[in-house]
């Protein structure tokens, strides 16, 4: 059977996340919904990241096997047609080698999350970031991100629902920028564990604020207990921007 390799964006707002769930819509959902009624088969998918609930993504990856071989524009079109108006878009379809694997083939994630910092709500970007009135310290909040770079055991800011093997994972970068009223935490590693970037970036905040240090990260860090890091940042700022294989 052939394997197809798509690249898609979607506004996770609506959706109870990638993967399908008896408790609403599901991006996963309607992506195969939209297979179903394209090539008439009961297609399965597989993602490289399993976003929640109304996280976003510019570019999530994921392989999918159909009957026959069909020339990749046709498939884009078709599933785009199929999923109206449901805000999913198939960007881009490429033929896949058998082995290819959407999650496991993956080499490196890339998430930003995106904070909105200044006295006034958000209204065009109202779920696309997170609101914070109060000033925030990018460059202290960047300074105290480098203690969490590396080999680490990250379950300070592992969510209690994770079913990742083990906490341990190499974070390979996280970095905090400021542009206008906007500050970006863009952090990139092969893998991540459930809610990692959200606690990290709730964690950072409180750099940003003034009310912790990076000593104090890095002793969250070390004490292994997720009530010893900061809170989970809502899940609207983060974004799925980029799979490297």
């Amino acid at each position: 059977m052939p394997r197809y390799k798509l690249t898609l964006e979607y506004d996770g707002t609506p959706f109870v996340g990638w993967q399908m769930q008896n408790n609403g819509l599901s991006v996963q959902g309607v992506l195969e919904t939209a297979f179903g009624r394209f090539c008439g088969e009961t297609v399965r998918t597989t993602a490289a990241g399993r976003t929640d609930a109304g996280v976003h993504a510019t570019g999530q990856v994921v392989h999918a096997d159909l009957a026959k071989d069909w020339p990749t524009d046709e498939v884009r079109d078709a599933l785009n047609y199929h999923m109206r108006p449901h805000p999913v878009s198939v960007r881009e379809v490429e033929a896949a080698a058998p082995d290819f694997n959407a999650r496991l083939s993956a080499r490196s994630r890339r998430y930003l999350y995106r904070i909105l910092n200044r006295p006034a709500p958000p209204v065009l970007e109202r779920d696309r970031v997170w609101h914070v009135s109060k000033p925030l310290d990018a460059p202290s909040m960047h300074v105290a991100a480098q203690v969490l770079v590396g080999h680490h055991d990250f379950t300070t800011f592992r969510a209690s629902l994770c079913q990742a093997k083990s906490p341990v994972k190499t974070l390979d970068r996280l970095d905090v920028t400021r542009d206008g009223d906007e500050i970006r935490v863009s952090a990139l590693a092969r893998s991540f564990l459930h809610h990692q970037v959200r606690n990290m970036v709730g964690t950072l905040k409180l750099v940003g604020e003034g009310k912790w240090s990076a000593d104090d990260v890095a002793r969250a860090l070390a004490a292994r207990d997720r009530a010893k890091g900061g809170p989970t940042a809502i899940p609207s700022g983060l974004c799925l921007v980029e799979v490297t294989y």
